[in-house]
C-alpha cells in the first residue's frame, strides 16, 4: 500500500503555500491539480511545485471543475503506482493533523473509502451548514442506509483500484460540486463500504468559494435525480443487501 495527496486547486492562494508545507511531515507526494487557474495564480503555482519537491503540479488548460481536477489527480495518482490517495482541499478547511488517522484507517480497511466527518465551529456559513442535511436525506434515499454519515466533505481517501475502476465504466462522474457525494453513493452501490472519522472544519476568514450558486444548484439536482432512478434500478439488489446486514 503506497500512498499521495491529492490537492484540486482553482485560484486558491490565500493558504496554499503555508498548507503545502504542513504537509511536509507527512512525508507523501503532492499531486496538485491547477484547475485552470488564472495566470497569476498559476505562477504562483509553479513557484511552489518549485519550492516543494515533494509536490508535482497537473495543469489543466481551462476550469474544469473541482470534479475533474480530483478525478485527474487519481488518475494520475494511479500512473505514479500509488494505491490510495488522500483528498485535501486546497483552501485550508481541513484539519491537516488528521490525515494521519485517515491513513490509519484506510490501512485496516484498504478496500473501503475512508471520509472525514466534519465537526463545525461557528465559522461555518449557516446556509451552508443546512443545506448539507437535505443532501443527507437524499443519499439515504439512494443507498436505502443510514450507513453514509457526510458525502459532502472533500477531506477523504480514495481506494484507486476501486475508485478509477468504476470511473472507468462510467466514463466520468460530474466534474464541479457534486462529485463527491455521486462517486461515494456509486462505489456504496459497487459494494465498497465508507469509514467515517469525525474532523474538525473550519471556514477561513476571506475564504474564497467557488460554488456556483445556479449551475451547481441544478447540476446537483439533476445527480440526485440520476442516483434516484439508478437506486430504483438496484432496488432488489440494496433491499437484499439491507436484509443481509
Amino acid at each position: 500500500m503506497s500512498y499521495c495527496i491529492v490537492i484540486p486547486n482553482y485560484n486558491h492562494t490565500v493558504v496554499i503555500d503555508k498548507l503545502l508545507g504542513s504537509l511536509a511531515e507527512f512525508q507523501l507526494p503532492v499531486i496538485m491539480v491547477n484547475d485552470g487557474s488564472d495566470a497569476d495564480s498559476s505562477a504562483f503555482m509553479l513557484t511552489l511545485a518549485e519550492k516543494y519537491s515533494y509536490v508535482t503540479l497537473i495543469n489543466h488548460p481551462h476550469n474544469q471543475g473541482k470534479g475533474a481536477a480530483v478525478q485527474t489527480g487519481l488518475k494520475h495518482a494511479d500512473s505514479m503506482g500509488f494505491t490510495h490517495a488522500v483528498q485535501v482541499d486546497a483552501d485550508g478547511q481541513h484539519d491537516i493533523s488528521d490525515i494521519s488517522k485517515l491513513v490509519e484507517l484506510s490501512q485496516a480497511q484498504p478496500n473501503q473509502l475512508i471520509s472525514g466527518r466534519p465537526i463545525y465551529n461557528e465559522s461555518v456559513p449557516k446556509h451552508r451548514y443546512y443545506a448539507r442535511y437535505l443532501t443527507h436525506v437524499w443519499v439515504w434515499i439512494e443507498t436505502l442506509s443510514f450507513d453514509i454519515k457526510d458525502t459532502m466533505c472533500g477531506f477523504r481517501v480514495y481506494p484507486l483500484a476501486e475508485t478509477l475502476g468504476l470511473l472507468a465504466k462510467h466514463g466520468s462522474l460530474g466534474h464541479y460540486m457534486a462529485f463527491d457525494t455521486e462517486i461515494m453513493v456509486r462505489l456504496y452501490w459497487n459494494g465498497v463500504e465508507t469509514t467515517f472519522l469525525p474532523t474538525k472544519v473550519n471556514y477561513p476568514e476571506n475564504g474564497v468559494s467557488h460554488f456556483r450558486l445556479w449551475e451547481d444548484n441544478v447540476a446537483i439536482s439533476w445527480m440526485h435525480t440520476r442516483l434516484v432512478f439508478g437506486m430504483l434500478k438496484r432496488l432488489p439488489q440494496l433491499l437484499l443487501r439491507k436484509f443481509r446486514a
